[in-house]
């Protein structure tokens, strides 16, 4: 199993976050552009965290040189049955510096980008929270 998916299942947000690249790049299925950055990413990880309910995961598919991985889940946004995939890509430090996310259907995906915007605010400021260092917020 990848550690990622034991991380997310856990609900480990700190263990998530250790597991990205400091330049990981996310890909949301509800968004435009992909976001940049280990802070912005965990934040945003943060947020479906918040809003997914009985997320698990139902099947785990790894390539051969283990730097490619799927892993399908299954979820509910705002009353509405969410499936979706995370696509990961580890480099040779086995850190995520990429991870897309896609869901279904178009339904689920309009809950999930709603329930994502409500959040957008304190995920915005988590990230950038984070990326102070002591000295800066003092």
């Amino acid at each position: 199993m990848h550690s990622f998916r034991e991380a997310v299942e856990a609900r480990d947000a700190a263990a998530i976050e250790a597991l990205l690249a400091d330049d990981v790049v996310f890909t949301s299925p509800v968004a435009f552009k992909p976001y940049t950055g280990k802070a912005m990413t965990a934040a945003i990880l943060r947020g479906v965290m918040r809003v997914f309910e009985d997320f698990r995961y139902v099947r785990e598919i790894n390539d051969s040189n283990g730097h490619d991985h799927a892993l399908l889940f299954e979820a509910g946004v705002a009353g509405k049955k969410v499936t979706g995939c995370d696509f990961l890509h580890v480099d040779d430090r086995g850190l995520i510096d990429d991870l897309m996310v896609m869901v279904r259907p178009l339904s689920g995906a309009t809950a999930l980008a709603e329930a994502m915007g409500a959040q957008f605010d304190r995920i915005r400021q988590e990230a950038l929270d984070a990326g102070r260092t002591p000295e800066a917020s003092a």
